[in-house]
């Protein structure tokens, strides 16, 4: 179970406050990481957000501090992503896209296991939106049983590969 994640954004307090819209929650800034915000779903599970400025890392702490913050050159992509559930109909995540003027785009994940909105936060960060029936096809899709075989069949694939 996932109950919060960090992402880089050049504007934090925005890019925290357009997550919190996708969830019909709120945001608040998060004072444990300087200049961070962070996107409350308002959920049974406290799921959050917390969008940190896109210059800084983090790195290990020394002894029993968590991290400290760092400085970073600011990345342009990275292999990050996450999907997100939302109340949100497709046409309503699309005028955020617009509105902020990120990429938005609906795609079909595998072979039609399901689709997605992806919505480029500040055309660098992915965030998958999954709409209700996203997210009922999402559900059906992930499944012990369907992942087993998924790997299964990636399994077998390297080894006939291998050989």
């Amino acid at each position: 179970m996932l109950f919060h994640a960090s992402i880089p954004a050049r504007h934090p307090e925005n890019v925290a406050r357009v997550i919190a819209e996708l969830w019909g929650g709120f945001h608040a800034p998060f004072p444990s990481f300087p200049d961070s915000w962070m996107a409350i779903a308002g959920d049974e599970r406290g799921s959050i957000i917390e969008t940190y400025p896109s210059d800084r890392v983090i790195c290990p702490g020394e002894a029993h501090s968590a991290f400290v913050p760092g400085d970073s050159k600011t990345a342009q992509y990275s292999a990050f992503h996450i999907a997100v559930a939302s109340r949100l109909t497709p046409d309503e995540v699309f005028a955020i896209g617009a509105r902020e003027g990120w990429r938005a785009v609906r795609c079909t994940r595998g072979q039609n296991f399901f689709d997605v909105i992806e919505l480029w936060i500040e055309d660098t960060t992915l965030i998958e939106v999954l709409t209700q029936e996203m997210q009922e096809q999402y559900l059906a899709f992930a499944t012990p049983e369907n992942f087993r075989a998924f790997a299964a069949a990636a399994a077998a694939r390297t080894a006939a590969v291998s050989a």
